[in-house]
């Protein structure tokens, strides 16, 4: 469980300073669009910073959206199980799935974002960044994925043997009557 909790605050810390990331880039894309609109002018390197700020979010706070159980499931057919049923899901999805395709995309990933960088790559637009930063969020992003995948993994172990209570990697979604409880008690307030 250790282990566990390391990967966890790990990817925790990357997805707080990522989340600044997602400010700059809807800031700069504001900024951009202002320049463009009501000056008439633009430049390729803020349109790639977006990307490449996006490119980050996204590749650098997946695991974390993993880790609180927030990425998309097919809860309609798992919902209908035991606890217990819906662990060992996960726990076959971890391994037969997430696992395999994150290893194959760091395989394929690492060389495509070394030789990005080896090579100084540049963007082929006028005006572009270099391309290497990007590149390199992929076997990075994925790395972290497995990381977050082994984390959840321990952590459904830990639940079939006893050990932990499945309040530890599981959301907690309000049921449609706990929303309309907290309508209700929102409209008597006002």
């Amino acid at each position: 469980m250790a282990v566990s909790r390391a990967i966890d605050k790990l990817n925790d810390s990357i997805a707080a300073v990522v989340a600044w990331a997602l400010l700059l880039a809807v800031l700069i894309c504001a900024g951009n669009a202002l320049v463009r609109y009501s000056l008439n002018m633009s430049s390729n390197a803020w349109l790639e910073i977006q990307w490449y700020l996006f490119a980050a979010v996204f590749m650098l706070a997946s695991p974390h959206t993993l880790r609180r159980d927030e990425h998309v499931r097919i809860d309609v057919v798992t919902g209908r199980f035991s606890k217990r049923t819906q662990v060992w899901i996960d726990l076959f999805g971890y391994l037969f799935f997430l696992m395999p395709v994150c290893w194959v995309i760091l395989y394929y990933g690492f060389p495509f974002g070394l030789e990005s960088v080896r090579n100084g790559e540049m963007s082929s637009n006028a005006g572009g960044l270099i391309v290497w930063p990007a590149k390199i969020l992929v076997p990075v992003g994925f790395a972290l994925m497995i990381l977050q995948g082994v984390s959840e993994i321990i952590k459904r172990v830990a639940y079939l043997r006893g050990q932990l209570d499945a309040s530890a990697f599981t959301k907690h979604a309000t049921s449609p009557e706990e929303e309309i409880e907290a309508i209700k008690r929102a409209n008597q307030i006002n």
